[in-house]
């Protein structure tokens, strides 16, 4: 048992008797485990954080790349219609 633990047992040694305080301690330490489980779980870590900033910075150069090309698309449509035009 940890300081807190101990200290914590004897506050409620006092009201509770040996039995029952021994029983909330480890109960009150096994809900705190299991809670910090679960958010370990939720956390991002740096590493988590720089992958996802590495994968936005990946799909915003593709993106780019693809409106160049739509755009060279449409200006080579439109030089077509209007070449297309200038000849009738």
């Amino acid at each position: 048992m940890s300081v807190t633990e101990i200290q914590l047992f004897q506050l409620l040694k006092a009201k509770l008797g040996d039995r029952e305080a021994e029983y909330l301690v480890s109960y009150v330490k096994d809900e705190v485990k299991n809670e910090f489980d679960n958010k370990k779980d939720v956390l991002a870590t740096k590493e988590d954080i720089n992958v996802v900033k590495q994968d936005l910075h990946d799909a915003k150069a593709e993106m780019i790349k693809w409106m160049f090309i739509f755009w060279i698309g449409q200006v080579a449509v439109t030089f077509g219609f209007i070449l297309l035009f200038l000849k009738k």
